[in-house]
């Protein structure tokens, strides 16, 4: 068994490579988040390229220059979970796959959710419905001032998403007011995310802050992280992953507000003296380019991505691992604004492993099981490891 001591396991939040297999049941079929950025001129990740992300079985890309060199591991996998959610997503590749996908409302949430929700918080309830999240503050701020109701509203996801001025509604408050809901939602109104997003300014000018926090369910069963704490190795979490998983598995969140900060928070884990997983979401791809359907803008983000990564790798240690994948798609070249049903990517880069194809993967599950594999854990969570391929 090869000797690994660290993993860095980053999550490029929606980065999907093509439509699974199961897309025409999402209606997502034709949807391929790497193909509609290989699109993009300002599209530049040689890095990428060369740990062998264009190398991936049926990709249906290329880039515009390609390389010799292979520096990783590469493939690609299938969810086996239902829905496409990124709590889902995130879980099945800790190894848990949800075998009923989580509740979503595209009417709104019942009349009983809302008026228990009201009934909890003191305050009623604006919209409740399936809304765009910088719109919904722009149509629903001013009232919210005048009245000091909630804006309550969802999306595709299985989220209950709760918007409030930091000048009406306290961030504490509004906290407050989504960790009562998390209690309701549950059953059969278990969303996997209750989502403060607080705002501010003045209209027609409102602006989502960053003081954003989600309260999700705990996993239903093993996870990776919660496997390896059990056995006396260290997790990291940071962005956020520590609220997809509700803190289980990890003793603290490393809070970031962007992929700036997430990259330099993971460089900073270079630094520190730790046996396991650096677990890293970074979410601007998904949130700011994939959600706004902005090619040039989700392009212009993995090129820098890129340009960290060519700093990044150079610095792992002997024992260092890292791995690059992501928790669903999220095209922003299709006429839909949702997360897409895609295959994810595996790319796989460390001394200790000399580069594979790991082909096509039929659960995210795979790569928990593998990762558990490295450190010597051969049991506790689902999925089939491929660490066999370096003997």
């Amino acid at each position: 068994m090869r000797d690994i001591q660290r993993v860095f396991l980053i999550v490029l939040d929606s980065f999907g490579v093509g439509e699974a297999p199961d897309a025409g049941e999402y209606g997502d079929i034709g949807s391929h988040t790497l193909r509609t950025v290989t699109a993009c001129e300002n599209l530049e990740i040689p890095n990428l390229t060369r740990m062998g992300l264009y190398r991936i079985p049926d990709i249906g890309c290329q880039p515009r220059e390609m390389t010799t060199e292979l520096w990783g591991s590469y493939g690609k996998m299938a969810e086996a979970s239902k829905g496409k959610d990124t709590t889902t997503g995130h879980w099945e590749l800790a190894g848990l796959v949800s075998q009923e996908a989580m509740p979503v409302f595209p009417q709104g949430f019942p009349d009983e959710v809302i008026r228990a929700f009201t009934e909890a918080t003191g305050r009623g309830v604006l919209c409740n419905r399936p809304y765009s999240g910088t719109q919904v503050i722009a149509d629903y701020g001013e009232e919210h001032i005048r009245t000091g109701k909630w804006i309550v509203y969802t999306s595709a996801d299985s989220v209950f998403q709760l918007a409030a001025h930091e000048e009406v509604v306290s961030v504490e408050e509004l906290y407050e007011a989504c960790r009562k809901a998390r209690k309701i939602l549950q059953g059969p109104y278990g969303v996997g995310r209750v989502i403060a997003r607080p705002f501010a300014g003045e209209a027609p000018s409102f602006y989502r802050t960053s003081r954003r926090h989600d309260f999700s369910l705990k996993p239903g069963g093993m996870v990776l992280p919660k496997l390896l704490q059990m056995n006396q190795l260290d997790t990291i979490a940071i962005g956020k992953i520590y609220d997809i998983f509700a803190g289980v598995g990890f003793d603290a969140p490393h809070v970031t507000q962007n992929n700036a900060e997430g990259m330099a928070m993971t460089e900073s884990c270079l630094k520190e003296d730790f046996h396991g997983l650096c677990f890293t979401n970074l979410v601007d791809f998904d949130m700011l380019y994939g959600h706004r359907n902005d090619p040039a803008g989700y392009a212009g983000a993995l090129t820098e991505f890129d340009r960290w990564l060519g700093d990044f790798l150079p610095r792992l240690g002997e024992r260092d691992c890292l791995v690059i994948t992501a928790d669903h798609g999220c095209d922003p070249g299709t006429p839909s604004t949702d997360h897409s049903r895609e295959y994810v990517p595996v790319c796989i880069y460390s001394k200790e492993l000399p580069p594979r194809p790991i082909g096509i993967r039929k659960s995210f599950a795979d790569l928990g099981r593998t990762i558990a594999a490295w450190f010597g854990i051969s049991e506790g969570i689902q999925g089939e490891s491929f660490a066999e391929i370096w003997p």
